[in-house]
């Protein structure tokens, strides 16, 4: 890349060469495919396109409703919904517009805990709309199992209008047949969050929560299915005119989401990214991506048993993602000592909260890694134990910085041979 701007063409160039030379574990981090870099910087970025194909509020849109309408057929086939809304900004802003869509205020729902691995837009008290909404947190038994009876418990005491499955740092597989099934005692909306898992879903190695019975489900695009940061809103339901104002129904729950994500919430979409997110829906239907998501699975069940060999104890003790968290509560440092140490060999992982933490968030007991990124770069099983290797080299060494040294180079060395 060559642009005028020289301080920022500095910029992109540490970038890569951070990227190149570093191992990226971070769970909700991912590269992009050059296809996908390429239409972000298409002339669809120079285009308003406020309301939904065929409803315009500008002229000359003949060609972004053909794209958006492209992206809205290829998710429903790919996700098995009615309707697929694609221009929420950000997974916080899509969890925002449903919400806006499903409830009234002071309506209550049902979310994990922020303590159990819960997610920051899902119901925290920090956040402006837990003054809008009435939030009531389900929690994890001491087997770090999810606590079934707790929610239908909670969902007859407090008659909730949504009940929210999945969590951000959470290794295991959800039983989405029992949410829906507390959901329908209590006329509840049966929403699930899979940002972090539906490239699995997608490819058919794990559940998807619409074919259980879940009326609606969101994804952030950026992390395990290599998009743009974006989000996708996919629902069940009766799709029709969002100009007309529908019935506060669970029947009309497609149309009420387009309506809360325009005009309620947000304005115009930013059709460059639509098109990556295009784009990238086609790649999900490759041979190349259903053998990418089947590695990445592999490669993290490698790794925790990697991790259990060395002695290390894992959240649940095993993975049904691509995920694995450390836990690190009878050891006398914490997730943030990992972190800062891994990454002077430049090796990103994040800290992670883990259930009933006794320490504080930004020092908590637990680490998340991921295998997405690396997977992109076709790292297999050999390779991940030699990462393996170099984590645990990390964490032992981690207040030896002359080691440290030692061991940044030899992730450099080991990383170059992974293409971006």
């Amino acid at each position: 890349m060559s642009i005028k701007d020289i301080e920022v063409e500095e910029l992109i160039l540490w970038e890569e060469k951070r990227q190149q030379e570093g191992i990226e574990l971070i769970a909700s981090e991912n590269y992009q495919s050059k296809d996908v870099l390429a239409v972000q910087s298409s002339v669809f970025a120079n285009k308003y396109a406020e309301w939904y194909p065929g409803r315009r509020y500008y002229w000359g849109q003949e060609f972004t409703d053909k794209l958006e309408s492209l992206a809205i057929e290829r998710a429903k086939k790919i996700f098995h919904s009615d309707h697929a809304n694609v221009q929420a900004l950000s997974g916080a802003a899509a969890n925002i517009c449903f919400y806006t869509a499903a409830m009234n205020p002071w309506d209550s729902i049902l979310w994990l805990e922020m303590w159990h691995w819960g997610h920051l837009t899902h119901g925290s008290p920090v956040t402006f709309f837990s003054k809008v909404f009435n939030f009531y947190g389900y929690s994890t038994k001491p087997d770090w199992s999810i606590d079934y009876e707790q929610i239908r418990s909670l969902a007859h005491e407090h008659h909730p209008k949504v009940i929210l499955a999945w969590f951000s740092a959470y290794p295991r597989e959800l039983d989405y047949e029992k949410f829906v099934e507390i959901a329908k005692e209590v006329w509840a909306i049966a929403y699930a969050d899979i940002s972090h898992i539906w490239w699995f879903i997608a490819t058919w190695l794990l559940k998807n929560p619409l074919d259980y019975g879940f009326n609606a489900m969101m994804t952030t695009t950026h992390k395990s299915l290599r998009w743009p940061r974006w989000s996708i809103i996919l629902s069940k339901g009766i799709v029709s005119n969002p100009l007309k104002k529908p019935e506060d129904t669970i029947e009309n729950l497609p149309t009420r989401i387009d309506r809360a994500v325009f005009p309620w919430m947000q304005g115009w979409p930013h059709m460059n990214t639509i098109a990556g997110i295009t784009v990238a829906l086609k790649e999900v239907e490759s041979e190349n991506f259903k053998e990418y998501a089947k590695q990445a699975l592999i490669n993290a069940q490698i790794m925790a048993e990697e991790f259990l060999k060395l002695w290390y104890k894992l959240v649940t003790w095993w993975t049904d993602n691509h995920m694995i968290i450390l836990d690190l509560s009878q050891e006398t440092y914490n997730g943030a000592d990992v972190e800062i140490a891994l990454d002077k060999i430049w090796i990103s992982v994040s800290k992670s909260l883990i259930p009933n933490d006794t320490r504080p968030p930004f020092r908590p007991s637990g680490v998340r890694i991921g295998t997405p990124a690396m997977t992109t770069r076709w790292v297999k099983e050999n390779d991940i134990k030699k990462i393996v290797e170099f984590i645990n080299k990390g964490i032992k060494e981690r207040d030896n910085d002359k080691e440290l040294e030692i061991l940044r180079n030899e992730v450099k060395e080991f990383s170059t041979c992974f293409q971006i």
